[in-house]
């Protein structure tokens, strides 16, 4: 998984608000598809972008497919980003 790809995947607000309705468990596909005013086809191709971004992962489950978050490539994101405001802006924002 790479950092391109990663923001790629989280570039799309459709992607992001699947992201958001993940965060409260696992959801199927056909739930995810029920929420937007989009073709299932479509909903498959953000599901798909996701996972091979490694943001999501799937579950089989008989006929059922099933998502959640990937946590930890989340927190290696926020940990970049963290990395990325340095150490002084902590610092700062403290003192005041």
């Amino acid at each position: 998984m790479g950092l391109q790809q990663t923001l790629k995947a989280l570039a799309d607000p459709i992607r992001r608000e699947i992201m958001n309705m993940l965060k409260g468990g696992r959801m199927s596909a056909g739930e995810i598809t029920d929420r937007f005013e989009v073709t299932g086809a479509s909903i498959s191709r953000h599901l798909s972008v996701l996972k091979d971004a490694d943001l999501i992962r799937d579950t089989r489950e008989g006929k059922y497919i099933y998502y959640e978050l990937n946590a930890s490539v989340l927190e290696e994101i926020m940990l970049w980003i963290t990395d990325l405001k340095g150490e002084d802006t902590n610092v700062e924002h403290q003192q005041n």
